[in-house]
């Protein structure tokens, strides 16, 4: 279902030039945006070529922001930091070069931040196996591995008997 062309050329180059400028973007988000803007596909590949030859869109710096934001501000996981970089059809080469900027000492320091603080969070009349799944549960759900998991519950919770 192609919609009416809600743009000349021109115009839709100087808007979509604008939308990646704003934020980086990929081109699955770029390519639907011209889609709703019911631009024909050869013009969308003569936009989206223009737009990579001048920088305004770069696969790369987009995974890259994108791994660094959803890491430091919401402490996501690598497993779902992927997940949703699949999901925005971004190639597995440049998925893997995104996730190298995430250190590791760095990594596994704020999977033990937050398993403490969901830990402390949880109420002390539960037993000790009912506070280990609802933290596993937690870790699991903002994508850290699995391996990485059971170590931090168990460093966290060992010497402790109920």
């Amino acid at each position: 279902m192609k919609s009416e062309c809600k743009y000349s050329l021109l115009e839709a180059k100087q808007k979509i030039e604008a939308y990646c400028a704003y934020q980086d973007r990929c081109h699955s988000e770029v390519e639907n945006k011209l889609f709703s803007w019911g631009l024909d596909e050869e013009d969308r590949n003569v936009l989206i070529a223009d737009l990579i030859s001048n920088r305004f869109l770069d696969e790369e710096r987009f995974a890259e922001s994108f791994v660094s934001g959803k890491f430091n501000i919401k402490k996501w996981g690598r497993n779902k930091i992927k997940q949703h970089l699949k999901q925005k059809r971004v190639s597995e080469y440049t998925i893997k070069k995104g996730m190298a900027i995430i250190e590791p000492e760095v990594y596994f320091s704020t999977l033990v931040q937050l398993a403490e603080r969901k830990k402390a969070s949880l109420k002390s009349s539960e037993n000790q196996w009912q506070q280990r799944a609802k933290v596993m549960r937690y870790l699991h759900s903002k994508g850290y591995e699995q391996n990485l998991i059971y170590e931090v519950i168990n460093d966290l919770f060992s010497g402790e008997e109920n």
